[in-house]
């Protein structure tokens, strides 16, 4: 009984702080933020109450991310290369990858499971709360045990950059600071996007998993291995190739398989700020369009 009442959201005196003015944008934005950090830290109290299980399952889960890197360094000890890619190179895939997915699913994506809140009427309960509904969702479950992927990337791309013959300047490390933060923002947006879906399609959590995690392991691969039909899709559709694709192809000096100006390279920021934009859009639709139990 207790952790369905916590299913059906979070104690309504955890998150009585009046809002800010929503007179401007920032205004809104740091309420949002400020919404969200109270929805997150008292679920994070609530996984804390058995430390035992969330100790266990955060080392699962740190281990069990590793056995996809493991996978491609079996692969390579035996084809030594793979799409012209050396090891510590595709080890550079992989970090950034898996750092930028992790760092959005630990922060949004508990979004996805907004379709059971539209199925079990729920929902409702957050629309009349002062707090961005948004927020709510994106902090519903929060817990730590999720940082075990971006984790993990991160002592493999530490690996790779050791590893690579590569002077790193302050520039390529900024430049690979803002691929991060970029590709962080970019697998956000795709979640929320993706979870908006389920506005209409009930069932879609999968097709917006395809996306997000589906997307991490294709990126984690040498994008000249792939057709050019499926990169031309995650450039010009799925913006995933700015994740990590386009960025490490100028990082490294590598030729992009599809011939697009340099700029594409270096358009990371300015893209993930257009998927932000679009996925507000999708939500706001998908709330307009949202007719709720009446409960």
């Amino acid at each position: 009984m207790a952790e369905s009442s916590l299913i059906a959201s979070p104690p309504a005196e955890r998150l009585s702080v009046e809002p800010l003015p929503a007179e401007s944008p920032m205004a809104r934005l740091r309420w949002a933020v400020v919404s969200w950090r109270l929805a997150a830290a008292m679920w994070m109290r609530a996984a804390m109450s058995y430390r035992a299980n969330f100790l266990l399952t955060s080392v699962g889960s740190l281990l069990a991310t590793f056995l996809d890197f493991l996978v491609l360094v079996l692969m390579l000890r035996h084809t030594g290369r793979l799409g012209g890619w050396t090891l510590p190179e595709i080890g550079l895939l992989y970090g950034t990858s898996s750092v930028a997915l992790g760092v959005a699913d630990v922060l949004v994506g508990s979004v996805e499971g907004l379709g059971q809140r539209i199925a079990s009427g729920t929902l409702d309960v957050l629309l009349i709360r002062p707090a961005p509904a948004l927020s709510m969702v994106c902090a519903e479950r929060f817990t730590l045990r999720r940082l075990g992927r971006p984790l993990q990337g991160l002592l493999v791309l530490g690996w790779s950059m050791g590893a690579l013959p590569i002077a790193w300047t302050w520039p390529k490390l900024l430049l690979l600071a803002a691929l991060l933060v970029s590709g962080a923002v970019i697998f956000g947006a795709i979640f929320v996007a993706g979870a908006t879906v389920q506005f209409w399609w009930g069932e879609s959590r999968e097709f917006q998993n395809a996306f997000t995690y589906g997307g991490a392991t294709l990126l984690s691969h040498p994008p000249g291995i792939y057709g050019k039909q499926l990169l031309a899709g995650v450039t010009f559709g799925v913006p995933l190739a700015f994740v990590n694709w386009l960025p490490l192809l100028y990082l490294l000096g590598r030729p992009d398989p599809l011939g697009l100006p340099p700029a594409f390279e270096l358009a990371s920021p300015l893209v993930a700020a257009l998927s932000v934009l679009g996925a507000a859009l999708a939500w706001r639709a998908g709330l307009r369009a949202y007719r709720g139990t009446g409960s």
